[in-house]
């Protein structure tokens, strides 16, 4: 009897003791849940450039097609093929010979009117004192200066013809019209030219600075010249590429953009100048180019992921000093390397979730595992 009586005690009092902790544990918040653990970054406003590389063509700034001004069998080549040459320089030699009679033929030609005008002066000067006299008719008198006035437009017509046959016999120096570097020679010594001839004889194209041809859509033409009024040193820059990814440490500035737009592909020219001293750009090259599309002088910019979607609007969680999140409603801009720039909803300083979003709620206490600092340098 006394063993059972001491069983029922012992079960009692286990009973108290199992009540008696669920209430501790009650009073004491241990069934509590623990804060939610984020990932907080603090942004910051610092100066940014938005640019997009684009496929483009490099062009020679002038192209010359040579072309002979007079017919004739071309003598010499006087260049050496893909060299430099400049303005005014002898590229090709057209026999002369011919054009070297038809100067002498002028020459002769207006020495002889010459002779003829004297004569008709003197004889105009000898009958006006007869005229004065009434010696001689009127009718006679105005023939004489008739013959005068004939005589000079003759002389005129022939002098005229002199400097064309000279021309000509200078034209059989083919010559080049401007400076750069020439491709090979299209004709060989012996080749009969002429100025109706369809092909060239050389071609000069003038790359110490050439022009990167690129074609952008006609969409993204508004924020590029927004661009450039925003800053009109800088912003007009452009950088040039290789196709490996490597810059070309080259840079040319925006000349101007077409005015028309392509109506099978939606694009638009926007032809940019490059200084190209060394050559290194050659006409028919493609290259990328990158084109401004915006430029900020305070620019904060905030993670892709750490932007929430809902009806239509963007919005970030926003970290207060009482390590409370709410959240808050942003103006989203451009996309760099999955960086949005925000353009209002937030300012500097301010510290926002990038991680552990999914069981906030707003007004919640968070627990910052991390702190980093946003920045617009791309």
């Amino acid at each position: 009897m006394k063993k059972i009586i001491s069983f029922q005690s012992c079960s009692l009092l286990v009973f108290v003791s199992l009540m008696a902790g669920c209430n501790h544990e009650e009073e004491s918040g241990y069934g509590d849940l623990p804060s939610p653990q984020v990932t907080i970054l603090e942004v910051s406003a610092k100066p940014i450039e938005i640019t997009e590389a684009f496929p483009a063509r490099v062009t020679a700034v002038r192209v010359a097609e040579i072309r002979p001004q007079v017919s004739g069998i071309v003598q010499s080549r006087l260049f050496e093929q893909g060299s430099e040459v400049l303005e005014g320089q002898s590229l090709f030699q057209i026999n002369a010979a011919p054009f070297k009679a038809d100067v002498d033929t002028a020459i002769a030609s207006l020495k002889r009117n010459e002779a003829v005008l004297k004569r008709a002066k003197q004889k105009e000067q000898r009958l006006q004192p007869l005229m004065n006299a009434e010696a001689i008719s009127r009718q006679t008198y105005d023939d004489a200066v008739s013959q005068t006035e004939q005589a000079m437009a003759d002389v005129e017509q022939a002098r005229a013809t002199l400097e064309r046959r000279k021309l000509d016999l200078k034209f059989a120096t083919v010559e080049a019209p401007i400076s750069g570097r020439i491709d090979q020679a299209l004709v060989t010594e012996g080749a009969l030219v002429s100025s109706s001839d369809s092909n060239p004889m050389a071609r000069i194209q003038q790359i110490d600075k050439v022009y990167v041809d690129v074609r952008i859509p006609a969409s993204s033409l508004d924020s590029i010249q927004k661009a450039l009024r925003s800053d009109h040193d800088k912003g007009k820059q452009v950088s040039l590429i290789r196709s490996s990814g490597e810059p070309y440490h080259l840079s040319g500035n925006i000349m101007f953009s077409g005015i028309n737009v392509d109506e099978s592909t939606g694009d638009i020219l926007l032809r940019i100048q490059v200084d190209n001293e060394n050559r290194v750009l050659l006409p028919g090259m493609y290259v990328r180019a990158k084109v401004p599309f915006a430029n900020y002088s305070n620019a904060i910019t905030v993670p892709q992921q750490s932007v929430v979607r809902a009806n239509e609007k963007a919005y970030v969680w926003v970290l207060d000093h009482n390590q409370k999140v709410h959240m808050t409603s942003v103006a989203l801009g451009e996309l760099v390397n999955r960086q949005y720039v925000i353009h209002s909803g937030i300012t500097a300083n301010q510290k926002i979730v990038v991680e552990g979003m999914e069981r906030l709620t707003e007004s919640a206490v968070v627990e910052a595992i991390s702190s980093q600092v946003v920045t617009s340098d791309q």
